[in-house]
């Protein structure tokens, strides 16, 4: 009686699916951090050439509107 408990659960396959759901997540997460790792350094790249852009819009502008439009020294 015991023996036929033991053997109908290790025959039920209702839990499987949650184990397989928890391995395709894991594969998807893993993935997920591998494209990161190799997408990071560009984004980054990417982002300090921006912000060196921006700084030297900035700069243009302060620059440009220190002597005025036409009015500049002698």
């Amino acid at each position: 009686r015991q023996m036929t408990k033991f053997s109908a659960f290790l025959k039920d396959e209702a839990g499987a699916v949650t184990v397989d759901w928890v391995v395709l997540t894991a594969a998807v997460v893993g993935l997920g951090l591998l494209i990161f790792s190799w997408v990071r350094p560009a984004v980054s790249d990417l982002a300090e050439a921006i912000n060196t852009e921006l700084g030297n819009a900035q700069t243009t502008m302060s620059t440009a509107g220190a002597g005025g439009a036409g009015g500049g020294t002698p």
